[in-house]
């Protein structure tokens, strides 16, 4: 039987909400073949649409509702969300065909009370669109909470951390669809050869900002379906992350160690600097994850990737004073993907990141004799929380005198808006510099 795209955005909606599952998986898992462009565009724009707004929208319907939020059957609840982010924020859709559409679900979903439930608050969201629209709170992180749909606790924090004006903007742009970024592989083509190929499909390419093997897609429709990317001309891998193996920029025949390895991106692009010389030890916790790095390195005809089952939270004899780099891409809240991820914002508990840091801390001094004198180490995390990245270095170089962050200038091509390259770390922002939320600092093993 063939379901809907609003039908389907409400399965996909409801294993998000109800059973905690990732987006980008769950919409993967759902998009079924014979799925028209605007069908398959439609679903990923009610979905993300949702999850980017659910506390606004959750504002919005316990103004229009006598029942509360918590009392409504959660497919019930997901339906009105559904139709509320149409009325509100997809200004293409008639208010019409909205109510009907979420009627037409509540129909198949709910009984006649919801049928009749639904179809009234909607219709009086609809009529009074102005009214339910505004936010009637005078705390400011309240206001920002509802406004941008991020929980107290987050906007706290970085209102701590960064001060109120940084914060709006930055939940602001967290609630923007991110362009896509690919990394070219050059050991199989160049930038020019595959821009040209790229813009030939019909595709908007921009060159990346900081990141020299990154291209910027506007219009990415499909494009893992495309010969380039099974012939493996390229990945998909943000620019921000592209910047860790620039940072590292490994010499070729060298010895890497890549711990928390998966899915692969950033040890495939150590191997393409090393120019396919050299050895690369891959190292994850998961099976399936050690799977998905092993699929990218084939794709690319890359083979000095060398993978094994490994947690970096136990020490590993056979990697002692072995690596002339060292790579941790530590585990961490996330909280910089928020853009691609938005069910971060609902499913991320604040008491999360005190664990994360102990984590990331422990692997950190773990892993730290890895690593030759002399030899380089680089710590990266897809976060902006200070305590994940400038604070835990800091307390790592007090306690271990024999490692210096290192000056990183030359290994940006664009230093715009970045102003802590001598310091020898990066923190890059969303709102600021238009990719992930993302922390990198290269440090040195001086003896």
């Amino acid at each position: 039987m063939n379901l809907s795209a609003r039908e389907i955005a409400l399965n996909i909606l409801y294993e998000i909400f109800e059973n905690g599952a990732f987006s980008n998986i769950t919409i993967k898992k759902h998009l079924v073949e014979g799925l028209d462009h605007k069908e398959e565009g439609l679903i990923r724009e009610i979905v993300y649409g949702v999850l980017e707004n659910d506390i606004y929208i959750n504002y919005i319907i316990s103004k229009a509702s006598k029942i509360k939020l918590k009392k409504i059957h959660p497919v019930i609840l997901i339906i009105l969300k559904i139709g509320v982010y149409q009325l509100i924020f997809i200004d293409r859709i008639p208010p019409s065909a909205a109510v009907n559409e979420s009627v037409n679900l509540a129909k198949k979903h709910g009984h006649k009370g919801t049928i009749g439930f639904v179809n009234g608050i909607l219709r009086n969201i609809s009529r009074n669109k102005d009214e339910f629209m505004k936010i009637e709170v005078k705390d400011k992180i309240d206001y920002i909470s509802i406004k941008y749909s991020h929980p107290k606790w987050m906007i706290k924090r970085w209102i701590k951390d960064y001060g109120d004006e940084f914060t709006e903007e930055l939940c602001r742009k967290n609630n923007e669809s991110p362009e896509l970024n690919i990394r070219i592989n050059t050991l199989k083509t160049n930038k020019d050869e595959l821009k040209e190929r790229l813009i030939d499909y019909g595709f908007i390419v921009k060159d990346g900002i900081y990141a020299r093997d990154s291209l910027i897609i506007e219009n990415p429709v499909r494009i893992t379906e495309l010969p380039e990317f099974k012939k493996g001309h390229f990945i998909i891998q943000d620019e921000s992350s592209t910047l860790v193996g620039q940072i590292m920029d490994p010499i070729s025949g060298s010895t890497v160690v890549d711990l928390c390895s998966a899915p692969g991106g950033k040890a495939t692009h150590l191997a393409q600097i090393m120019n396919n010389k050299g050895k690369i030890l891959s190292r994850d916790i998961y099976e399936h994850k050690i799977r998905l790095i092993e699929e990218n390195a084939r794709r690319l005809d890359i083979n000095i990737i060398e993978t094994s089952i490994s947690d970096a939270t136990k020490r590993d004899e056979s990697l002692v004073n072995i690596a002339d780099y060292l790579l941790l891409d530590a585990p961490c809240s996330g909280l910089g993907l928020i853009r691609r991820k938005p069910e971060i914002k609902r499913n991320r508990r604040e008491e999360d990141i005190d664990e994360l840091v102990k984590l990331q801390y422990d692997i950190l001094n773990n892993v730290k004799d890895y690593l030759k004198i002399g030899g380089i180490l680089i710590y990266s995390t897809c976060t902006i929380e200070k305590d994940e990245n400038i604070n835990l270095i800091n307390k790592f170089l007090e306690k271990n005198k024999n490692f210096k962050l290192v000056n990183i200038e030359d290994k940006i091509k664009n230093k715009q808006d970045i102003t802590t390259l001598k310091s020898g770390y990066i923190q890059l922002f969303p709102h600021i510099h238009n990719t992930d939320g993302f922390y990198i600092a290269k440090i040195i093993k001086e003896r």
